[in-house]
């Protein structure tokens, strides 16, 4: 059996703290709270659960943060959360198993992390997460913003989740920080290049956020999953700035990197059915919904779900193939049962498959031989 130390930076968090520690007292061996200038009731929620809360200097940079708060943990690993997260009872209960039947020769857990989810409370965004670290290993934290743990030796990939319910999010935050350090000429790491190019296209800044992308991928240093993205990303700006050429060209290059992904299938399917050039259309629609292998970047299920299917039922419909229109927006149904799209496709396609069905019918009655 494994110990456990959570450690968190917090800063007015008083509206969320509880639900968070709440959903892992049971699990951990120590709680660290480091607090970066609360002036809300923070401290006081996490006294309730500990007394290991420290004071640290808010120097606009995450990651020395988070290496602050990886110095205080005693036990053998360390869990790491931020205060908007919380373990769901399915996945307090995996961990615990996997803490009770684990001992200390692993390095790292990776777990899922829910970021969003759609009406049905299924999950539409995700990535993966280091979550657990062996402490004796002494792994770091880099980066100001958007920062990551560096992370090798034994990992465990395993099926737990953290789920992320954020109630509020200053959404400018880390764009001050990016922009403070640029004024201050600061050298930025192609991961920066990536996260400021994303932050600007969150801002609508979709010029800029082109050159950032450019500068991005001309290092040629960029992990594997940040190429790709950033190539889908290029492609949504070119979009807003209405240069298809170039969102296709965009589209094409993420080929360089790696195998399609179901995001930018799904992209290129939209892009021909636009063109009205509906077979090539079905290819990229169908090539999204077959199955991938594992990435470790951000997934969107959506793109390789329900998504390609609703557009495979407009595909096949303009194609005067309604039986497989109707076969795609049944599976569309299953994943979003409640989708307006969804319902109105059934409504139109059912009576043509009824009709089909009775004209069937007669057909084969007409061909049967009479005695």
């Amino acid at each position: 059996m494994i110990t456990i130390s959570l450690c968190m930076i917090v800063k007015n968090e008083e509206d969320v703290l509880e639900r968070c520690l709440s959903s892992v007292k049971n699990i951990v061996d120590e709680i660290n709270i480091i607090d970066t200038g609360s002036i809300d009731k923070t401290k006081e929620i996490a006294a309730q659960y500990t007394d290991r809360i420290f004071d640290f200097e808010w120097i606009d940079d995450f990651s020395a943060a988070r290496n602050f708060s990886f110095k205080q943990a005693t036990k053998d690993y360390i869990l790491w959360l931020d205060a908007d997260d919380i373990l769901l009872e399915k996945d307090q209960d995996k961990l615990i198993q996997l803490k009770k039947e684990s001992n200390p020769s692993f390095d790292a857990v990776l777990m899922d992390y829910h970021l969003s989810f759609d009406e049905n409370e299924n999950v539409t965004f995700s990535v993966k997460r280091h979550r657990l670290l062996k402490r004796e290993r002494q792994f770091r934290w880099i980066g100001a913003v958007h920062e990551y743990v560096a992370v090798n030796g034994q990992i465990i990939d395993s099926d737990i989740a953290v789920t992320h319910h954020s109630l509020h999010h200053d959404s400018d935050r880390n764009l001050r920080i990016y922009e403070k350090r640029l004024a201050q000429e600061e050298s930025f790491s192609p991961r920066d290049l990536f996260y400021f190019a994303n932050e600007l296209t969150d801002h609508h800044m979709y010029e800029r956020a082109v050159f950032f992308y450019e500068k991005f991928l001309a290092t040629e240093q960029g992990w594997i999953e940040d190429n790709i993205a950033a190539c889908g990303k290029l492609a949504s700006c070119y979009s807003e700035l209405d240069q298809p050429e170039k969102e296709l060209e965009s589209i094409l290059r993420s080929f360089r990197y790696d195998r399609p992904r179901p995001e930018l299938c799904c992209k290129l399917g939209y892009h021909f059915l636009q063109k009205g050039e509906i077979h090539t259309a079905v290819f990229w629609y169908e090539l999204a919904t077959q199955p991938n292998q594992s990435q470790m970047g951000f997934v969107n299920t959506a793109y390789h779900t329900w998504l390609p299917h609703i557009q495979l039922c407009v595909c096949f419909d303009r194609l005067g193939d309604y039986v497989a229109a109707y076969h795609h927006n049944q599976i569309a149904e299953k994943y979003r049962p409640t989708d307006p799209n969804v319902l109105h496709n059934k409504r139109y396609l059912e009576p043509i498959i009824q009709q089909l069905k009775r004209n069937k019918q007669v057909n084969d009655n007409e061909e049967t031989p009479s005695e």
